[in-house]
């Protein structure tokens, strides 16, 4: 196969603000080697896969099935090459490839993760792939800025998608396909199996790490339980704190501004929603022994975690995508056996039962992304570019890609204190 790409400018993309994307609005620096040897690779790996990649000034690749378009493949290859999962990302924020059914085609690559990259190379990703910036590591003075970064972006932004319920978190649907009008009660039926799980109830004391925007306190606090809810998100907090008092649970829920280390005293129960995936790999054993020295003997702990596979994490876990660049600064998903060890290794709890439930997730933010395109002309409004709807676009369907591929998992776990290893 005959490789040749010349050499981009160095400036690219017009239209794009160097100033809020200067690695969108701008070619990496890349040396022809390398940017042959990506071209090569990814060739080789579109020719093998159930999908169209068609290249512009050149002949389609693959076995049929979704359509991947590259509409500049110099600039294409050039940031793969310099970047990889990154440079793929912020090559589609800058419009060099596109695909008319983004899901499917991001499904088949996130189907086909394992062996994209040559064994060879996958072995050696520590001394191509990045690095994750030390800054963003899930310490104590890094957290907020990295959970700021999310959920402080605009509380309109988030409710443009959301439901009425403003849960930003898998629900559990009755089944499949589910409409836009189903989807705060399912969210509710999460909200209300966790708590569950959690033996909420009348008299409860419970501690929810990572409050949202409330939803979950109030459900709580409606079953006469009595929620201390910590955030590390002043925007989210401010709109908690609102709809906690509107719907007149203000003396029942106490909302903190605080880091899950800080937290103080002991509760009959320990709910924590999909926050496990933002605190980062060193700080797993801190923050499986903040739940244990927070829970009563005898207490149950309920955690909702997105996962992924255990080889998957452990070659991806000291490397920076894209992601981590531009959605969730620090974050990484753990796997189920990440869990297990961590429990095992440095608690003493016990986890009692898992339910598993992905093909929801997917579910969820296929309803998401189609309401987040519906609205798309409003974010203009609130302040968000081109740039961040190519972004948010491509987010939130490489999210899904990746529960409809079976990639990734979403589960909802019980984790016990036993009395008699209580100190």
């Amino acid at each position: 196969m005959k490789v040749s790409v010349s050499p981009s400018p160095r400036h690219h993309a017009p239209g794009i603000d160097p100033g809020r994307w200067p690695d969108v609005a701008t070619l990496p620096p890349a040396s022809r080697l390398r940017t042959a040897v990506a071209e090569r690779i990814v060739r080789h790996a579109l020719a093998r896969l159930p999908m169209c990649a068609r290249i512009t000034g050149g002949a389609d690749l693959g076995l049929g099935g979704p359509l991947m378009e590259i509409h500049d493949p110099a600039a294409f290859f050039r940031r793969v090459g310099a970047g990889g999962l990154i440079g793929f990302g912020e090559s589609y924020m800058a419009g060099e490839w596109d695909a008319p059914d983004l899901v499917g085609a991001v499904s088949v690559l996130a189907r086909h993760a394992a062996s994209l990259v040559p064994g060879p190379l996958q072995r050696l990703r520590g001394t191509w792939a990045p690095r994750q910036p030390a800054g963003q590591l899930g310490t104590p003075e890094s957290a907020r800025s990295n959970i700021s970064h999310h959920y402080d972006l605009s509380n309109e932004l988030f409710a443009l998608f959301l439901d009425e319920t403003l849960t930003y978190s898998a629900a559990v649907f009755r089944g499949f396909p589910a409409a836009p009008a189903q989807l705060p009660a399912a969210q509710h039926r999460k909200i209300d199996r966790l708590l569950d799980l959690a033996a909420v109830g009348a008299g409860t004391e419970l501690l929810e790490i990572g409050t949202g925007w409330g939803e979950l306190a109030i459900r709580a606090a409606a079953r006469g339980a009595r929620v201390v809810t910590v955030t590390l998100s002043r925007e989210q907090r401010a709109v908690a704190r609102a709809r906690i008092r509107a719907a007149g649970f203000a003396d029942r829920v106490d909302v903190r501004l605080c880091d899950y280390r800080q937290i103080t005293g002991v509760y009959d129960a320990v709910v924590s929603v999909e926050m496990i995936e933002a605190v980062g790999a060193s700080f797993w054993p801190v923050y499986f022994r903040t739940l244990e020295e927070r829970l009563a003997p005898g207490g149950r702990i309920a955690l909702q975690a997105i996962t992924m596979p255990d080889d998957r994490m452990r070659a991806s876990r000291d490397t920076y995508t894209w992601i981590q660049k531009y959605i969730f600064p620090g974050g990484l998903l753990p796997s189920t056996e990440a869990i297990e060890r961590t429990v095992d290794e440095h608690t003493a709890l016990r986890i009692e039962h898992r339910i598993c439930f992905g093909m929801h997730y997917a579910e969820t933010l296929r309803l998401w992304r189609e309401r987040f395109e519906e609205r798309i002309d409003e974010t203009g409004a609130l302040g968000f570019d081109a740039t961040f709807r190519r972004m948010w676009r491509l987010y939130l369907a490489y999210s899904e890609a990746g529960f409809r591929a079976g990639y990734l998992d979403v589960q909802q776990l019980v984790l016990t204190r036993p009395r008699e290893e209580a100190a």
